[in-house]
């Protein structure tokens, strides 16, 4: 039987608990082998992010807890721009076989008639919606993950507020023994 791949891309600046609960939940109501966490090299819209390998050592960190879950840096050798769509192109020739699913939060989709070529993205890595609390989801019957946003773990660090019960620990210390977020910056 081929294996079934969930493809959850994202910024990841930083990875926060309600990416780490969209992993487990994936892996714990869908029919997936594992789920393949992708952090995007650059911004597709030009927002500015923290350096790609210090986002790929935050997701080791987030996830680190949750068996069936690994870290993919195949964004670092694709060409820019960083979309979706070559991602996934990049994956299934990386996966030979594999069945992909792409696993969105509900808060984007009404951002998908912005993406290159959503229907592709759909044909190659039929999505795994999961519902973002403020966010209406097709399926009204799924249960919303908490409305943590990076950018308020960005503040809550640059601030020096906690950030308990948000961020991992570990992720949180990362963070700030590196200085990633010292400075407010423009999104």
């Amino acid at each position: 039987m081929s294996e079934r791949i969930a493809i959850f891309g994202g910024s990841f600046d930083p990875p926060h608990v309600a990416h780490t609960l969209a992993a487990a939940y994936v892996l714990a109501t869908e029919s997936v082998d594992r789920v393949l966490v992708v952090p995007t090299a650059t911004h597709p819209f030009g927002k500015r992010l923290s350096a790609f390998m210090h986002r790929v050592h935050m997701c080791g960190l987030a996830f680190a807890e949750l068996a069936h879950v690994s870290i993919s840096v195949i964004e670092r050798d694709l060409p820019p721009p960083s979309l979706t769509l070559h991602t996934l192109e990049a994956l299934a020739q990386a996966h030979k076989g594999a069945h992909l699913h792409l696993v969105i939060g509900s808060d984007l989709l009404a951002e998908t008639h912005a993406w290159h070529n959503f229907a592709r993205v759909s044909e190659l890595a039929p999505p795994i919606i999961v519902e973002r609390q403020g966010y209406e989801s097709p399926d009204a019957t799924t249960p919303a993950l908490p409305g943590v946003s990076s950018t308020e773990m960005r503040r809550r660090l640059r601030v020096g507020e906690s950030t308990a019960g948000w961020l991992s620990p570990a992720v949180a210390s990362y963070a700030l023994e590196h200085g990633l977020y010292r400075q407010e910056r423009q999104d």
